[in-house]
């Protein structure tokens, strides 16, 4: 084997000297780039079946019939967080009357939606059980072309 490093081809040398010596490039924002995405109101299906079914799980996990990790990709992290402290308020109060967890037995009541904006639902989903009749507050973005819940209260 020969150490030799082969001759330049004629056109490199042009190609050399065309070449900038410094790139400068503008300043690149990768959250923007790579971020979540909004999407429009017409790219994303109808949010009805979403909400009865956040809904429905969202109880479900309040009463400790249901882990929460089963509606993670449907929330976003700051309302998979606040639903987590609610879960361990609910089972520290369940264990401290001695409680068992129960599937609740409720039935899912009107739904009201509003759309603030394009892409944005905000509805209410009243849910009607034996002791009482409860309302839980949603809104829904529409983020890299699907639904994400970005708010939830059980009030």
């Amino acid at each position: 084997m020969s150490d030799a490093v082969p001759a330049p081809s004629p056109g490199a040398a042009h190609v050399r000297e065309t070449l900038p010596s410094k790139v400068i490039r503008a300043p690149f924002q990768s959250e923007e780039f790579f971020g979540t995405q909004p999407a429009r109101r017409s790219d994303l299906p109808n949010p009805q079946p979403l909400l009865e079914n956040l809904t429905r799980c969202v109880i479900e996990i309040l009463a400790g019939a249901r882990d929460l990790e089963q509606i993670s990709r449907w929330v976003t992290d700051d309302v998979y967080r606040h639903l987590l402290k609610r879960v361990v308020l609910s089972s520290r109060a369940r264990q401290a009357k001695g409680q068992v967890v129960r599937r609740p037995s409720f039935a899912i009541g009107s739904t009201s939606i509003s759309e603030p904006r394009d892409g944005v639902i905000e509805a209410v989903v009243i849910v009607q059980g034996r002791a009482r009749t409860r309302a839980v507050a949603l809104r829904l973005e529409g983020l890299d072309n699907r639904w994400r819940a970005t708010a939830i209260n059980v009030l």
